[in-house]
């Protein structure tokens, strides 16, 4: 495992080996820190302080984990703290979301005005927070159930639960929201 060779580096002195897991780690963790703090330059400074803690507390690391799991779960925290959000609490009303695209475009110059994943972050960006970090976790970073656990603090079963209704309401913001795109094999 790579991992534990920086891990090692890091801990035996070479603290510029750090560097292999900001570059690694930085793009989702902007990702966990943006969706929980709704703005970029508080996930910034969530995710510069988590990568402080991660480095300060890198003996604590248990080499038999992956460091993401260990770090996201840094970044999860640090960013609930320092915005006091109730990330749990969960409003599952689907907010209708409106197109702002000029009448005289049709569909085709729609969709290829609209890469997927702008698609993809706008409707994440509609949902509640936990839903659409449960989401990013599980598809964009191919977090396992247990390590979304892990990172969340929540128990497997709430994990397995939060996927199925954010799936389901991100199939209805899809269906709502672009209904041009929708096929029902995407979902």
């Amino acid at each position: 495992m790579k991992e534990r060779v920086y891990v090692e580096k890091v801990l035996s002195g070479n603290t510029s080996a750090f560097a292999y897991f900001v570059n690694n780690y930085q793009g989702m963790a902007i990702n966990i820190a943006y969706r929980i703090c709704e703005n970029m330059q508080d996930a910034e400074d969530v995710v510069q302080e988590s990568f402080v803690k991660a480095y300060k507390n890198l003996h604590t690391f248990r080499l038999e984990s992956k460091f993401s799991t260990w770090f996201y779960r840094i970044v999860f925290n640090t960013a609930v703290t320092f915005t006091k959000a109730k990330m749990w609490v969960i409003d599952d009303e689907v907010e209708t979301v409106t197109l702002d695209v000029s009448s005289d475009l049709d569909t085709n110059s729609q969709i290829e005005m609209n890469e997927t994943s702008e698609i993809v972050a706008h409707l994440l960006s509609k949902m509640p927070k936990a839903y659409g970090l449960t989401l990013s976790l599980f598809y964009l970073e191919d977090n396992s159930v247990k390590e979304i656990a892990e990172i969340t603090g929540l128990n497997i079963a709430n994990v397995k639960v939060m996927l199925f209704r954010a799936r389901k309401m991100f199939k209805e913001l899809m269906t709502k929201s672009y209904p041009e795109l929708y096929k029902e094999e995407l979902i």
